[in-house]
């Protein structure tokens, strides 16, 4: 169900941290140095190792296109890198000098943060390479940043467990104590859930020192603002957890521990997929690759390793989104109830058992049978059952064919024969993206955001993955 397929070892001391881009690995260390690898085989790549950090690499991040690879150190500095050369593109000079931590790009490439051990969070333009803005918790070292996937704000975490939510303009919206004895780490879902006009959901996991995982449910309203509310803990590390990454559809949640283990969630039912312990050392950095099912993990015995799931079994494990792990078509009433509360649509559910809506028939409603046979009055309401029904028929059509989602054009919702990477950092299939672009569309289709650019990147690693599962599916 989930293999290791790769060990990295290049690394001469701790690897602290690794991420992706849809095409390239990228890992920094206690060893000063920042190494890029290719997806196609994981070789390392002729301009890696990157040197210019004179003490330890604590943090690396692409930003959104993948063409610029930031890193920071306890030099004090945050450098971006040319991912396709190597070459400095700027070198950032924390205003303070101290240690930098984390460093995070905005979803829209506009931004970069970074967070310093004296406590300080400077936000710099990620094309002018100059600050924008600084800030700072009241306790502790800056240890963790995610922003939301909007990128309407983001949220650190600190030493002395404090969760700090910012807004884009550097704004503290909210700030309480999450974690005992210290955050090591946090992250965003990159999918929102989104509850009709009015609210936006996010969902934030962190994790800390006192070997909890806590999930969060963030959300922005026009009528009573922000709040962060605390939903549940992860249970199953027995020593502190250093890392936690949602998985790019937001269905799974991974973890590294100092207690050497690796552990992969079900976000949607909170139960343990995986439990994974080759590493010898304290896991440090845990990471899901954006287009492929991969997961990279690092530790403390200066080794990363490449793990790869099965596109199967992780349909068989119950990957669809808040619903029972059965075939939707044999929901009960009370499945139905379950996945109506998921949506936010928890006062439709005495009406929908009212008139005993179970799977099948939940699949059939209609816009004629919402507003005549149930009675659901407001426009907008039944456009969002509609919209959220549309979405399980979708994953009906995608499950009973047995195709991995991230095989699926986000546009076309068919397989991809000409996978490319457009500048939101997703993947589309070339044609149905090219024409989304010609029709005056400079929004991503996936995040509403204005795109940086139009220029669209084949992605070559997922065509390789695509014809691999045709090659053993369609004989």
């Amino acid at each position: 169900m989930v293999k290791l397929i790769h060990t990295l070892a290049d690394h001469d001391d701790d690897v602290n941290c690794c991420a992706f881009s849809s095409a390239l690995l990228a890992t920094c260390s206690l060893d000063k140095t920042v190494r890029l690898y290719s997806l196609s085989d994981f070789s390392e790549l002729p301009h890696s190792p990157l040197k210019f950090h004179t003490y330890a690499v604590h943090c690396c991040c692409f930003s959104p296109s993948g063409h610029i690879l930031a890193s920071c150190s306890t030099d004090g500095t945050t450098v971006l890198w040319n991912t396709q050369n190597g070459q400095t593109l700027a070198v950032m000079e924390q205003p303070s000098g101290s240690p930098v931590r984390v460093c995070q790009f905005s979803p829209d490439s506009t931004c970069l943060v970074s967070g310093a051990a004296d406590g300080t969070v400077v936000m710099w333009n990620a094309q002018s390479y100059k600050l924008y803005r600084c800030g700072s918790v009241k306790d502790g070292s800056l240890v963790a940043c995610a922003f939301c996937p909007t990128g309407t704000l983001f949220v650190t975490g600190s030493s002395c467990g404090d969760l700090t939510v910012w807004d884009d303009k550097m704004r503290c919206l909210h700030s309480e104590k999450a974690h005992d004895l210290g955050i090591t780490c946090c992250d965003f879902s990159s999918q929102p859930i989104s509850d009709g006009e009015q609210t936006h959901f996010f969902r934030l996991a962190s994790c800390g020192q006192d070997c909890q995982i806590k999930m969060w449910v963030v959300s922005f309203t026009h009528v009573s603002g922000f709040e962060l509310k605390y939903k549940s803990t992860l249970s199953g590390h027995s020593a502190p957890v250093l890392a936690c990454a949602f998985s790019h559809n937001g269905q799974m949640l991974v973890s590294g521990s100092v207690d050497k283990s690796v552990i992969v969630y079900d976000t949607n039912t909170e139960n343990i997929l995986y439990t994974l312990t080759q590493h010898t050392r304290y896991v440090t950095t845990c990471a899901f690759a954006p287009n492929i099912l991969l997961l990279a993990t690092g530790s403390m015995d200066k080794t990363v390793n490449i793990w790869q799931f099965d596109p199967e079994a992780l349909c068989q494990a119950g990957s669809t989104e808040d619903q029972p792990k059965q075939f939707i078509e044999d929901w009960s009433e009370d499945d139905v109830s379950t996945w109506l509360c998921a949506q936010g649509l928890e006062d439709l559910t005495g009406l929908f058992k009212m008139n005993n809506i179970d799977g099948r028939e939940l699949l059939n409603l209609t816009k004629e049978s919402l507003a005549d046979d149930l009675k659901i009055e407001s426009l907008g309401l039944r456009s969002k059952v509609l919209r959220k029904i549309e979405e399980l028929r979708t994953k009906v059509k995608t499950l009973s064919s047995g195709v991995p989602d991230e095989f699926i054009c986000p546009i076309t919702r068919e397989l991809m024969k000409e996978p490319v990477i457009a500048s939101d950092g997703y993947s589309y299939e070339k044609e149905a993206m090219e024409n989304w672009i010609s029709k005056k569309k400079r929004t991503s289709p996936m995040t509403n955001l204005v795109l940086p650019s139009v220029v669209l990147i084949p992605n070559r690693t997922l065509k390789m993955a695509i014809n691999r599962w045709l090659e053993t599916h369609q004989k």
